[in-house]
Formats: C-alpha cells, sequence, structure tokens
C-alpha cells in the first residue's frame, strides 16, 4: 500500500537510535502519504533492536489502522491532529531527548541565543502550556496536538519546526520523514548549547535579531545562498 513510506519511516526511527536521540522503546517517527490521505508510524512499544519495515503502522486521517498487525504509537493522535492542522508538514518525530525534555520539564522556551539556533530555527523554540486536568483525562494525545497548534498559531510550522512540550518532551516536525528527525537532532543540540550558555551565564540574552534574520534567510529565504 505504501511501502516506499514505510521504508523511510523505519529508516528515520532508526536513525534516532543512531544519534543517540532515544533509549529502549522512546520516541517515534510518522510520515504521511498526502495523495493517499495515509499515516504510517512506528508500533508502539517494541524496541528497535526488534524493529523492521513491515512492523509500521498504516492508518488513515481518522485514525483508524488500515494496514499492520501491531497497535500504533501511543503517540499516533498526536502526529494526526498536526497532519490535519498541517498540509505542510510531511514527517513528525517524538523523542524524549535529555535537553529537549529538561526545557520542557522547566517550562521554558528555547530562546535564540545565537547563530547555530538561527540557521534552523526563526525565532524561540516554544514550549507549550500546561494541559488542564480535563484535557489529559479526555483524548489526552489529541489534546497533546491541540496545545501545539495553538502554541504555533498563525507561524509556519516550518519556520520553527520544533516544540517542547511542557513537562513532555520535544516534538519535531519537517517535509519527509528524514528532514523530521534532522530538525528533531537540531533541536536536541540547540537545547543542549542554550543550557549550557545560561549555566554558563544566567543573564545570557537572545542574539540581535538582525543576526537571526541573516542566518535564517541565507538559508532558507527567497535569496539563500548557503550550501552547493
Amino acid at each position: 500500500m505504501v511501502e516506499a513510506l514505510k521504508q523511510q519511516v523505519y529508516l528515520a526511527n532508526m536513525e534516532l537510535v543512531q544519534k543517540n536521540m532515544v533509549i529502549y522503546t522512546w520516541g517515534n517517527v510518522s510520515g504521511i502519504d498526502r495523495d493517499q490521505g495515509l499515516v504510517v508510524i512506528k508500533p508502539s512499544g517494541i524496541a528497535y533492536e526488534d524493529l523492521k519495515a513491515e512492523d509500521m503502522v498504516v492508518l488513515n486521517l481518522e485514525g483508524e489502522v488500515v494496514e499492520g498487525d501491531l497497535k500504533p504509537s501511543s503517540d499516533t493522535a498526536t502526529h494526526i491532529a498536526l497532519y490535519r492542522a498541517y498540509p505542510s508538514i510531511g514527517g513528525i518525530v517524538h523523542t524524549h531527548s535529555v535537553y529537549g525534555v529538561t526545557f520542557a520539564q522547566a517550562g521554558i522556551d528555547i530562546p535564540p541565543l545565537g547563530t547555530t539556533h538561527a540557521d534552523y530555527f526563526h525565532g524561540v523554540i516554544p514550549c507549550t502550556r500546561n494541559l488542564t486536568e480535563e484535557e489529559i483525562a479526555e483524548a489526552y494525545e489529541e489534546n497533546t496536538g491541540r496545545v501545539i497548534i495553538d502554541t504555533i498559531g498563525d507561524k509556519d510550522p516550518l519556520e520553527i519546526p520544533g516544540i517542547v512540550v511542557k513537562n513532555h518532551g520535544p516534538f519535531a516536525w519537517g517535509n519527509d520523514p528524514s528532514e523530521a528527525v534532522y530538525n528533531g537532532v537540531v533541536l536536541e543540540k540547540i537545547a543542549e548549547m542554550a543550557y549550557r550558555t545560561l549555566t554558563l551565564n544566567p543573564l545570557a540574552t537572545r542574539a540581535p535579531q538582525y543576526l537571526l534574520d541573516k542566518h535564517y534567510y541565507r538559508k532558507h529565504g527567497a535569496k539563500a545562498y548557503y550550501g552547493q
């Protein structure tokens, strides 16, 4: 049905292990086939060393399994909420990476302190608000997606391709599963740099906006000139 996408999603999940982003079963990657309206995601609770491409679960945008014998990730409803809200997103990753979770547990945005941040994220990497008791009790994973959407607001999600969910952890996304993982790895490194900077100098402030803009737009703008 979507064999090529299943392979892409499998490889993207395995890259999380290669980049030291996950241990045990902590994390998941998904991808979407927009033409067919189908989402492929890692199965729930399966150790990475036991995963195979054929284990990936295929669902429609109503969250119904259409192919696969295993249960999909428990975070599936969050992924689907984001796919439904943002047609530009082609892949999503969620991890419990250490520095991303550190900012999530602290309830703090990741500030743009330097050019490494600005090369990939145009502004702060935001932290969501707390979910209410009612939101957690009723449709928790879907409401996690909704609070991410509320936090992004009217921004282009590909300009800020990641977020930290309060008390939970980071989600990141991209044009496809591979790019989502790339952005998730970058988010983790940026969070580590920010944490170390603020530890060394708690009074450190965000870089000047003109410097942040220069670095973001030289790589992503209409007149971008970074790379070949």
